[in-house]
């Protein structure tokens, strides 16, 4: 059974791990995967993938859904990755009852080419700025809605200010937050939405500080622990950072969509590398020997004739050379039987009405049923023929900031 590490240009951290799992000898292996050309009926050689970088490599993200479509676990899921973006987060924590400082989503400064001013008529322009900033708070942090790393991200004091990062931003689309003067920063380590690493972190100078550093009383870390399993648990990431800012005593959850977080023994330090190795190799072992396929947490599962949470085991030899047959075999039987419902439900909703008096009687037969029904004493003389149809049955002007708006 064997586990792919699937990464970009880090390094410690996975050769890290794929000496651990192979070192703890517990019947399963890891190596980087190699992938080309994907075909639709390829099999997926790995029980689970450990996703590191497909976020940045459109052809890993699609690679991943195929993998999880035959089966595979995927740590963290894509499809759920794929949805999430850093405002619908904020919305979600807001509803779940975490502390989240004021945020507002802003449109677009610029568009690709080809969106004219008609594909963007339901925008309201000129904004309002002055409620939007009202509302927020100076200063404020402008930032992609689903961006990470703090790529173009902008503490801003002024509406001025405000505009002129706001013009830098091209296409991307931003979010304008309240920024929250903190008294401790905190980045926690979520792994297997279970185990929770506290590390206390220097935002401006962007660095791990020592445990030692913290302040944080025993009750506020237990609310910033459980704050992190709960978003966790809804957005369903199996490893992921949430970061929070103290003020006067309220974590507020600055951010926390990052499934491909920092893991370097060179920016996280080693006491945290080793915490965090340690638990993402448990995680792993433990996904690959006892865990559910990604494929089970999604709709299309339950239209596919095979058992996606068995599959990796049972494609040997040549298992594998029927896969395409066993799975387009059972999807076109399941789509004839669609095919065939909704043909029945067509037929009633379109017959034709027709009046009382070519309405079949109750109790009336065919002619063609009474002959059929040979040697039968209630056999009718009387049936009448009816048809079978009588039977019942550029950049846009919105992107556009000046003064006066």
């Amino acid at each position: 059974m064997k586990i792919g590490i699937l990464v970009g240009m880090e390094e410690t951290f996975p050769a890290k791990l794929i000496e651990k799992i192979n070192d703890r000898q517990a019947g399963v292996t890891a190596e980087y995967l190699k992938i080309g050309g994907i075909g639709i009926a390829d099999p997926n050689q790995y029980r689970l993938i450990f996703d590191r970088i497909s976020h940045e490599i459109p052809f890993y993200r699609s690679y991943l859904k195929h993998a999880a479509l035959n089966g595979t676990i995927i740590v963290n899921n894509p499809f759920w990755w794929s949805a999430d973006e850093k405002f619908f987060g904020y919305s979600l924590a807001a509803r779940l009852g975490l502390a989240v400082p004021k945020t507002v989503l802003l449109p677009q400064k610029s568009y690709k080419p080809g969106v004219t001013d008609a594909s963007l008529r339901n925008l309201q322009f000129p904004l309002k700025w002055d409620e939007i900033i009202e509302h927020v708070g100076m200063p404020a942090i402008l930032k992609p809605h689903d961006g990470g790393g703090w790529r173009d991200v902008y503490k801003v004091h002024s509406k001025d200010e405000l505009w002129a990062a706001y013009d830098s931003t091209h296409t991307l689309a931003m979010v304008l937050q309240e920024f929250i003067d903190f008294d401790e920063y905190v980045r926690c380590y979520s792994v297997g939405r279970k185990h929770v690493l506290v590390m206390p972190y220097d935002p401006h100078n962007r660095r791990y500080l020592p445990r030692q550093a913290s302040t944080l009383t025993p009750d506020l870390e237990d609310r910033i622990i459980r704050d992190t399993i709960l978003i966790n648990e809804a957005l369903g990431y199996d490893l992921n950072t949430v970061e929070f800012a103290m003020r006067d005593g309220i974590p507020y959850a600055i951010d926390f969509t990052n499934p491909a977080p920092d893991a370097d023994i060179f920016s996280v330090t080693e006491p945290y590398f080793e915490w965090i190795t340690d638990r993402v190799t448990d995680l792993l072992i433990d996904y690959a020997l006892h865990g559910e396929a990604t494929a089970k947490y999604h709709r299309w599962s339950k239209w596919l004739n095979y058992d996606v949470q068995a599959l990796p085991n049972q494609m040997v030899g040549g298992e594998r050379d029927n896969l395409a047959e066993r799975l387009f075999s059972g999807m076109g039987k399941v789509a004839r039987q669609a095919s065939d419902a909704l043909t029945g439900v067509i037929d009633q909703i379109t017959e034709p009405v027709k009046s009382k008096s070519s309405r079949k009687k109750k109790g009336e037969g065919s002619e063609k049923e009474a002959k059929g029904k040979k040697g039968s004493k209630d056999r009718k003389k009387d049936g009448s023929k009816k048809k079978d149809s009588d039977k019942d049955g550029g950049k846009h002007k919105h992107g556009k900031t000046k003064k006066g708006d």
